[in-house]
């Protein structure tokens, strides 16, 4: 398939609009994780400074949030059309930044919680975006749009390349200005290059209640909740943590680099840095995953993916790691996670074919709230421990969990629905 197909069929307007639209989305969801450190510096000086538990709580939060917008987005996009879900949804967004940058110098806590909870918003355009693009196009056109529109993933790593470097120059609240700016234009760049798909190319089958609660009476729902709350919830709580993770255990180690390599002299940056990327590992592989998963088999590299992960865990938990082999490991930790994604998203069709809206929101609620899981996992271990080995220790369990899981379904898959699905099970 080339890409100049998608010229002749569909409607290539809403399709970069889409992906502008959760691009941008993606970054604003993931802002407040680069950014940690500077807002409770700026608490700090007013005698306000936060715990680790509240710093876990602020960066889980828009990742809860965002997974639970999901489903409510996705019914919105089924009565009103995913244009005028998309925009109510991207209003939001807006006041958040902005009320963020207006309040930046005597900002509290609690409104912090407040603009992590709108920027979960940003989160939820996943159940917008890929509905605005694929409607447009055939089925055999499905995987390359909704992998064009999907690609908003990337936006955590530009929120790390370039949100620290902004908060040093100008300070932090001018990340949320600049946020509120860029995605005010991407408000009205949407407007003009999106539009729903009619009748004649796209039906809408709005889902039910009673369609998400037959669903949720199915068990292998489960086990995928299961899988994806490990395997995306791991990627996305580390990637909103990492900053924090690198600054509280190897901010010298850091410091004493940033001037011979980088030539920087903010510590702040230089873990911006190596965040993006750890972070861009997990983002850019994830079709890698998927790729392999059609040719060994979606159970089979779960086992691979998740084993790996299940080592550098302990790794990291047990060993008292050097910064530059602490960051490798966390490179392939999220490499790992990344590829999971693509393996778990190779099943999930198969199995759920015909429901496959509905499951892509509840399984990436699931996700995002495996995530904040983590987040809050961490930000104890770093409170109650004074490190992370501990949350190290228990996603490594969780990890394992999961290995049983397959193991305990995967005759049954093979034997059923698998053994007709057309794919690598």
């Amino acid at each position: 398939m080339k890409l100049g197909e998608l010229k002749k069929e569909g409607h290539w307007p809403s399709l970069l609009a889409a992906f502008l639209y959760f691009d941008f989305s993606f970054m604003m969801w993931t802002m407040l994780g680069p950014l940690a450190t500077e807002i409770n510096e700026t608490l700090s000086a007013a005698g306000n400074a936060l715990n680790d538990s509240q710093i876990a709580t602020l960066l889980a939060l828009p990742i809860m949030s965002g997974a639970l917008l999901r489903i409510l987005l996705g019914f919105f996009v089924d009565k009103f059309g995913p244009k005028k879900t998309a925009l109510g949804s991207q209003l939001i967004v807006i006041f958040t930044l902005f009320f963020a940058f207006i309040q930046s110098d005597a900002i509290t806590y609690n409104q912090l919680l407040l603009v992590a909870l709108g920027l979960g918003f940003g989160g939820a355009s996943f159940a917008v975006a890929l509905p605005q693009a694929g409607q447009w196009y055939p089925p055999r056109l499905q995987g390359v749009v909704l992998g064009i529109a999907g690609a908003g993933n990337i936006g955590v790593v530009i929120d790390f390349l370039f949100a620290p470097k902004i908060a040093q120059l100008w300070g932090w609240p001018s990340v949320f200005l600049v946020g509120g700016v860029l995605s005010t234009i991407i408000f009205i760049a949407y407007m003009f290059l999106a539009k729903d798909a009619p009748l004649s190319i796209y039906k809408p089958n709005p889902k039910r209640f009673k369609d998400y609660m037959k669903l949720l009476g199915d068990k292998d729902t489960w086990w995928f909740n299961l899988f994806y709350a490990v395997s995306f919830g791991g990627f996305v709580g580390f990637a909103n943590y990492m900053k924090v993770y690198l600054m509280n255990t190897y901010q010298s180690d850091m410091s004493a680099i940033g001037l011979d390599i980088l030539n920087e002299d903010n510590v702040k940056v230089m873990a911006g840095y190596f965040g993006a990327l750890c972070i861009f590992a997990g983002a850019v592989l994830r079709p890698v995953g998927g790729a392999i998963a059609d040719k060994m088999g979606g159970v089979k590299s779960l086992y691979v993916f998740y084993g790996s992960i299940v080592v550098l865990s302990l790794i990291t938990a047990l060993i008292d790691l050097p910064f530059w082999a602490a960051i490798t490991v966390m490179f392939l930790i999220m490499a790992n996670l990344g590829m999971a994604n693509g393996s778990v998203f190779q099943l999930v069709p198969q199995r759920f074919g015909k429901d496959i809206g509905i499951m892509t929101g509840l399984i990436g609620a699931a996700g995002g709230l495996g995530g904040s899981a983590l987040i809050k996992t961490f930000g104890w271990s770093q409170g109650a421990f004074d490190g992370y080995a501990a949350g190290f220790l228990i996603f490594a369990g969780f990890v394992l969990v999961a290995i049983s899981g397959i193991s305990l379904v995967k005759t049954r898959w093979r034997t059923t629905w698998g053994a007709t699905a057309g794919g690598r099970i």
